[in-house]
């Protein structure tokens, strides 16, 4: 009974911070990956890139933990997050906080291998952290404050690999806030009915029966700050050609999210994940092929 009960409490602990699932671990990870690699000209060190893969799946970890806890009362009336530990009361919000404070010390302590910037850098990331889940309650396009906080692995990874932030990495979290908002209005798009009976704020209500055509302008504008940038630094052609596979990707999910199905639109945010890769591979290519 004494081992049934524990492996009863690792599942729940595992389903809180979402291991289970782990394509936003992955929406976090692309664009820090490209930071890096941009940040670097292609040649970033070992050791920092795992220190910013370990700490985002981490951060991610502890933010699933803070977002349950903040939604607790809300999950339970969502058809889509009723199953979730706290919201099934299978463990208690303290639970979920100590988990969130283990997990966000740990990255914390791989911070600490990195500079002094990148440090300071890290204070603001967790305050970001912690408050987007609130941010749902007062903010009409929380979808906005997820993209900053989703990208700012990318200032953080200019500060570790170059002890600056030039005006390309305030592209490229510009560029990841429209990507954000895009995949992220998608996934609102599954809970709309749940989120209006509930009072829960998202840009899939606010905007209404624009939700469409505002993720496919997110997209387009993703794109041209991509563009912008290659341009600027004068990338060779894979890296066009890695925004084009993401452009014919977007045009997939704007087919599969146009009838506002729950499931197009949840099949459109997980695709996400390919969007992500296919930049980050054309990122790899590019400066291989310089």
């Amino acid at each position: 009974m004494h081992l049934a009960f524990i492996a009863r409490r690792l599942d729940a602990y595992e389903r809180l911070i979402r291991l289970d699932k782990p394509i936003g671990t992955l929406l976090l990870l692309w664009p820090t990956l490209w930071a890096l690699w941009l940040a670097a000209d292609g040649r970033p060190p070992a050791g920092v890139v795992v220190i910013f893969v370990v700490g985002t799946l981490l951060m991610r970890s502890a933010g699933c933990a803070v977002n349950d806890f903040a939604d607790r009362d809300f999950d339970p009336h969502v058809k889509r997050t009723r199953g979730r530990p706290l919201a099934a009361r299978e463990i208690e919000p303290w639970e979920a906080l100590l988990v969130a404070a283990i997990l966000a010390a740990g990255a914390f302590g791989l911070v600490l291998y990195l500079n002094r910037f990148a440090l300071s850098l890290s204070v603001v990331a967790v305050a970001i952290a912690v408050t987007y889940p609130f941010s749902k309650r007062v903010f009409f396009l929380p979808q906005l404050y997820l993209g900053i906080a989703f990208g700012f692995g990318i200032p953080m990874a200019y500060a570790a690999v170059a002890d600056r932030l030039p005006p390309e990495c305030w592209l490229l979290l510009a560029a990841n806030v429209c990507y954000s908002f895009a995949y992220d209005t998608e996934y609102a798009m599954v809970d709309r009915d749940d989120d209006e009976r509930i009072g829960i704020r998202t840009s899939a209500l606010t905007l209404g029966r624009w939700d469409v055509g505002a993720v496919m302008s997110s997209y387009a504008l993703m794109l041209a700050l991509l563009a912008g940038l290659g341009l600027a630094r004068g990338l060779a052609w894979p890296y066009y050609a890695g925004l084009g596979v993401a452009a014919a990707m977007m045009i997939y999910h704007w087919r599969l999210i146009r009838d506002r199905s729950r499931e197009g639109c949840f099949r459109a945010f997980r695709h996400n994940n390919w969007v992500g890769g296919a930049i980050f591979a054309g990122i790899v290519a590019a400066f291989a092929f310089a």
